[in-house]
């Protein structure tokens, strides 16, 4: 047997699972639920080293060894022999929001559970194993044990705010409901200082393993589960007169309707589109740490393919294949499922931003604009005013060729009235100083402002046709917008506006830049081709000839490599299982029916054509529906009691971690990877603000470079 034994970061408190290595095909997995002191733990483990010896007495062929030390476990997979477990071996701390750590995953490793005795081999068990791992679990998949990544801060927060007064209410009907919210383990609601922790389920499509977890999450204590996400995470470090505020930058890519680029395009029968990431901006005082006393302040905004039913042919090996639209669908049907997610999570107004080229000389991507027109159109039929999807068209490349504009100034116009629009969340209220010096956009800020701060209702999808270049430029300067808001909603500026060539706004365009660079490479395959620098016009010649060889990189990658990382992609989020007597990965033509479910089973429920929304949702409008306080989404918590000081839910002893010995320069935040310090010009003792605007050649990194 394998045993797998899991402690809290102080090792005070221990779990154990049981895994039979003598299924040759079926997982076994035995958890016991029970908590265990190190001191039982080592009993334990005594007891099954010395029950497991061959001879007594002899040490050397000793019943337990130690196979392998690791940080979570990613999950479970088979192909056509038995279970491999993959665990993470490695990880790298790379953000921290409140004090809770967020890691990115260096390595890990698969073992194979079934014992050798017992193994039954298949001749194509190798090759399936390399397309898994064609998946490289060392690039860019995050995941935190006390955070929950799939959702915004936003809803975490508002969740942990879900009032006490509703819960304890629910502990004394709920008995006779046989629906109990709270975790029997020695729970008295009377009597104790007791403080609630509160956990709630991932959002799926946003959380890469759900499938490799299947397996056990029905068998296992949830503290085994450990969910984690695709994307970019990066945090920078913006000192204001030495105060620290943390920049931190988290794009979610979505799991469902996953690949690369000109094989995934537009949307599936679900309303999932092709390349879609959720970016969060968030924002806080690090000072001071904890969620309930410090000062948060997060932006959302989101990217995807135009959802619609298209796609391109590669088999012509042109650059720029023509697009085609590969099912009428006059009802918008595919868009309603899309913007009913959106609704649901979100909250209303939803913005488009559609980067789209109008005039060519061919009719190419001008196409997929007239399409997206007639279903936003159609769907806004039907929804309140109030509410209705609101469609921004933007040619950008017609604008970023002409000389007589700036391109950046008019996207800055269009990011202005977005934000003012879907205003922002912080979770304190407004801080006096807004009272003394009124500014008047603050003013006409959107939003929803409850006692506690304020919401941001409804989001941006911005899209041209891939998703990357144009889309990451214009994400920027709506970020850029909201940065001010945010800064000026926690008392650090006087007037919400930031201004180019500022420490502070370079230190967010290297963020945005990265986070572009990554999520290219990802859906892709090369780096970013036009950058915020491109559209400013100040890049350098020797980018020129940078921007060609991405260009290739690109155009090589989505001819050669990528129909493999697609295979690899769809056997990791389990779109494909291989099964015996069917066909294999490698022998499919296409994988248009894997990821379109109504290809094979009809389904019996039409959706109403006028009526395209889930029940419930305009009701709470502008608010998104998952975080309002309601039955349905109490059941996504767990609530438990606890003593105030106990370690699960002590911020300081997780951070500080007092039992270890550790060095300063070591910590986190002082090795944190780009700080204002880097930014700022050698000579900066006259004005070291990072609000200051500073000449092109002042600056500690070289701006050419």
């Amino acid at each position: 047997r394998y045993f797998l034994v899991g402690s809290n970061p102080a090792e005070t408190k221990y779990r154990v699972l049981k895994i039979d290595r003598t299924e040759p095909k079926d997982l076994v997995i035995i958890d016991d639920k029970h908590v265990y002191t190190q001191q039982e733990v080592r009993e334990l483990l005594g007891r099954l080293d010395l029950g497991n010896r061959t001879k007594i007495g002899q040490k050397g062929s000793s019943g337990l060894s130690r196979a392998v030390s690791a940080f979570g476990v990613v999950g479970f997979v088979r192909f056509l022999e038995g279970y491999y477990i993959v665990l993470i071996t490695k990880r790298r701390k790379m953000a921290d929001i409140g004090g809770h750590a967020i890691y990115k995953i260096e390595d890990t490793n698969m073992i194979y559970i079934p014992n050798d005795s017992v193994r039954v081999t298949h001749p194509d068990e190798a090759r399936y194993l390399r397309i898994f791992q064609n998946v490289d679990l060392s690039s860019n998949f995050y995941f935190s044990y006390s955070y929950d990544l799939s959702h915004s801060l936003q809803y975490n927060l508002t969740v942990l705010r879900m009032p006490l007064e509703t819960l304890k209410t629910e502990t004394t009907q709920s008995r006779q409901e046989s629906f109990d919210i709270f975790e029997d383990e020695g729970l008295s609601t009377q009597g104790g200082s007791g403080v609630f922790g509160i956990c709630s389920k991932p959002y799926e499509k946003y959380v890469w393993n759900g499938k490799l977890l299947e397996a056990v999450k029905n068998t296992v204590h949830r503290d085994w589960l450990l969910y984690i996400i695709h994307g970019f995470c990066g945090q920078s470090k913006l000192l204001i007169y030495g105060r620290p505020i943390y920049v931190t930058l988290i794009a979610r890519r979505s799991s469902k309707f996953a690949g690369t680029r000109f094989l995934k395009r537009g949307a599936n029968c679900e309303g999932d589109v092709a390349n879609e990431v959720e970016t969060e901006q968030i924002l806080y005082d690090a000072s001071v740490m904890s969620f309930s006393a410090g000062s948060y302040s997060s932006y959302v905004q989101v990217r995807g393919s135009v959802p619609l039913y298209w796609s391109q042919d590669i088999s012509t090996m042109m650059p720029k294949p023509p697009i085609t639209l590969d099912q009428a669908d006059p009802f918008a049907h595919v868009a309603a499922l899309h913007f009913d997610q959106m609704l649901q999570r979100f909250g209303s107004p939803i913005i488009i931003l559609n980067l789209v080229k109008e005039r060519e000389k061919r009719k190419h991507e001008r196409i997929l604009s007239e399409e997206l027109v007639a279903a936003v159109t159609y769907l806004n039929q039907f929804l309140p005013p109030e509410h209705a999807i609101i469609y921004i068209p933007w040619d950008m490349a017609k604008y970023t060729k002409s000389k007589l504009c700036n391109v950046l100034d008019r996207l800055n116009v269009i990011a202005e009235s977005v934000v003012k629009k879907t205003g922002f969340f912080v979770n304190r209220p407004d801080s006096y100083c807004s009272i003394l010096r009124p500014d008047e956009k603050w003013n006409e800020l959107g939003g929803c402002v409850v006692s506690t701060g304020r919401l941001q209702t409804g989001v941006l999808r911005t899209n041209c046709v891939d998703c990357l270049d144009r889309t990451n430029t214009a994400q920027f300067m709506v970020g850029k917008c909201a940065l001010a808001y945010q800064l000026y909603s926690l008392g650090l500026i006087d007037k919400p506006n930031l201004q180019f060539d500022t420490d502070a706004v370079r230190l967010f365009e290297e963020l945005y830049e990265d986070h572009g660079d990554t999520l290219s490479l990802q859906y892709g395959g090369s780096q970013l081709v036009h950058r915020v620098k491109t559209y400013r016009k100040i890049a350098p010649w020797t980018q020129h000839s940078k921007d060609i060889m991405q260009t290739l990189s690109r155009y090589y990658s989505n001819a050669f490599s990528d129909a493999d990382r697609q295979d690899s992609i769809n056997l990791f989020l389990g779109v494909f299982k291989p099964t015996e007597g069917k066909p294999h990965l490698w022998e499919l033509p296409t994988d248009f029916y894997l990821h379109h479910k109504n290809t094979l089973t009809l389904s019996q429920t039409r959706r109403s054509y006028t009526y395209w929304w889930t029940t419930g949702v305009l009701k709470h409008l502008p608010l998104p529906f998952d975080e309002v306080t309601c039955a349905e989404n109490r059941r996504k918590l767990t609530v438990k009691k606890f003593q105030k000081y106990e370690e699960e839910i002590d911020i300081h002893n997780e951070f500080f971690r007092p039992y270890e010995l550790s060095s300063f320069d070591e910590t986190f935040c002082l090795a944190m990877t780009n700080s204002t310090r880097d930014f700022m010009p050698k000579n900066v003792g006259i004005d070291p603000s990072p609000f200051t605007v500073r000449k092109p050649d002042e600056t500690g990194k070289s701006v050419l470079g």
